[in-house]
């Protein structure tokens, strides 16, 4: 027989999290730990062989892209609802979240009440925000012109805006390169994009430009 409790998939690179976490949720009575990883490589393997109702999903990730991770499971399995429990409280990630198949957006910092209702409310197939980022989200969206692109971090693409905040906390291009598995040559044709985007003259502009807007988001 079925079981009627919501199978969680817990997907996050810190350990404490994911133990912190899933205590929490073995104590609600309708909702079941199924499964946990803490990188997108072994979270989409682990997901695609047996899928969960919901994955739980934190953005920053050690090894590959949250971002990334969600977008996978949007195509390839399109039936688990996603959830994305962050540290990022930037209204541009959470728009990204969103874009790419999230069907909620909580913060670490929130009550364990707020995060165990987001989990089921996205189980019911409903949209989670609260009410300030829904706010901040309308305001966004009202606020842009047709054919407007603002030369700002925000304005990048996804794996741009991940290669700018990585290069921002100091991490080195092969770095970089190993934790999102891709070649060094593809990072430094993001190095090149980026300073194109935003106007920088050479690699010693990006770095100063991607440390400060880490500190101004941090």
């Amino acid at each position: 027989m079925k079981s009627s409790r919501i199978r969680v998939f817990l997907v996050d690179d810190h350990p404490l999290v994911r133990e912190w976490l899933g205590n929490l949720l073995r104590l609600q009575p309708d909702l079941d730990v199924c499964g946990e990883a803490g990188d997108s490589t072994a979270a989409l393997a682990a997901i695609i062989d047996r899928p969960p109702d919901i994955a739980v999903v934190d953005l920053s990730l050690k090894q590959g892209s949250g971002l990334d991770l969600i977008k996978a499971l949007r195509l390839q399995s399109p039936g688990v609802r996603i959830l994305v429990l962050s540290m990022h409280e930037e209204i541009s990630d959470i728009e990204r979240a969103f874009r790419a198949g999230a069907l909620g957006y909580v913060m670490k910092r929130e009550s364990t009440g707020q995060i165990v209702g987001a989990i089921r409310q996205v189980h019911a197939g409903k949209f989670y925000a609260d009410a300030a980022v829904l706010t901040a989200l309308a305001e966004r969206s009202l606020s842009r012109l047709p054919g407007s692109a603002a030369a700002t971090p925000e304005s990048l693409s996804d794996r741009e805006l991940e290669v700018y905040r990585r290069l921002g906390d100091g991490q080195t291009t092969r770095r970089i390169a190993d934790e999102l598995n891709i070649g060094i040559k593809t990072v430094q044709t993001y190095y090149a994009r980026i300073r194109e985007k935003l106007g920088l003259a050479d690699a010693a502009e990006l770095t100063r430009e991607a440390i400060r807007w880490r500190e101004d988001h941090r």
